[in-house]
């Protein structure tokens, strides 16, 4: 719906050149069944949409159909007649007749208010009013500083995983912690990707901010799961994802329901009991390991301190690994301790 209406769109500027002459407009997009069996009248034009064109029509009383890609115009000054009986909350004619046809239809449409000059979308139940873009951009800029924050934040969390997990001393709390700030920088993100879609050409800076910021965010996230997951089938690795991303917010804070989500009780003894990484996140970090050779690794191994505690020539011995690269993991997984771990815990001390 955002994308249709957004700003560098032949549909927005349009729309734009409505509000300044205060005219006022209703447009569907979509000309399907549903919609033209309730349309009575108009003038059937079948042309390609231009702001201009889309600007003189809305003079006219009755609606505007467009077409479902929203780049041609099939009717203009049609009326169009919803089932009265479709309860709406809008006071306006205008705007009542937007959400019952919406509701009715299920298509996307537009209304212009003639007197306050606001966008509001309608698509089945859903009622959008779209504000001013610079009261967008405004929203999207904090939203990115809120970002940064809980990258940083992200980021220490997973150090300190990083480093418990060299030392074997992972807890579920601890897992739980992780888990939680990676949802919480993802959440974020996703708020600031509508921000982007509202804002089309004009937001292509919070784009590329939102880019720097989210680098490895997602890849990290998932292998995080896929290392504490107590069942480690694709299936429960998908659920628990969908779970973390798409639950209501206030689901998720706790540690106990993120062990749950994870397979685990999620009781509060069983927080602090431990847990070993099968080690997906710490291998990725060595550079040209591919997956498949990191799936072998875990089958082989089965935790992170089992490949850590196997010898070179154990190593060697994994299907997809020769000499070279079992010399490659070696240096890269002392590398990652090394950089996990305090100076004295590195070397033993």
């Amino acid at each position: 719906m955002l994308r249709t209406v957004a700003p560098g769109t032949v549909l927005r500027e349009g729309l734009d050149s409505i509000i300044s002459a205060r005219t006022g407009a209703l447009i569907v997009i979509g000309g399907s069944p549903e919609v033209m069996g309730i349309v009575d009248g108009g003038f059937r034009l079948d042309c390609e949409i231009t702001p201009a064109r889309l600007y003189e029509l809305s003079k006219m009383d009755g609606a505007i159909l467009l077409s479902e890609d929203a780049r041609r115009i099939l009717l203009a000054n049609a009326l169009l007649v919803p089932d009265p009986t479709i309860s709406s909350g809008e006071t306006g004619t205008r705007h009542k007749t937007a959400d019952r046809v919406a509701r009715q239809t299920g298509e996307l449409v537009i209304a212009i208010s003639q007197k306050r000059n606001v966008i509001t979308l309608y698509r089945g139940g859903i009622r959008y009013v779209i504000p001013e873009i610079s009261v967008t951009l405004a929203r999207a800029n904090q939203a990115l500083q809120t970002l940064e924050k809980y990258r940083s934040v992200r980021d220490q969390a997973m150090a300190s995983l990083s480093a418990l997990e060299f030392e074997n001393m992972v807890t579920i709390a601890d897992v739980a912690a992780a888990v939680l700030r990676t949802t919480m920088v993802r959440r974020v993100a996703r708020e600031i990707e509508k921000y982007i879609c509202e804002l089309g050409s004009e937001g292509r800076l919070v784009r590329m901010q939102l880019a720097e910021l989210m680098v490895n965010i997602e890849d990290e996230g998932d292998l995080l799961i896929e290392d504490y997951i107590a069942k480690p089938d694709g299936r429960s690795v998908d659920a628990a994802r969908r779970d973390l991303y798409t639950s209501p917010q206030d689901d998720i804070l706790e540690p106990g329901a993120i062990a749950r989500v994870l397979g685990y009780s999620g009781g509060t003894a069983s927080l602090d009991s431990p847990v070993s990484p099968r080690g997906y996140r710490i291998l990725s970090r060595i550079g040209r390991l591919p997956r498949s050779v990191a799936d072998n690794l875990v089958a082989r191994f089965k935790s992170l301190q089992g490949i850590l505690d196997a010898s070179t020539d154990d190593l060697d011995q994994v299907d997809g690994i020769g000499a070279a690269r079992a010399q490659t993991i070696r240096h890269g997984l002392e590398r990652l301790r090394d950089q996990a771990l305090p100076d004295g815990l590195a070397r033993g001390g």
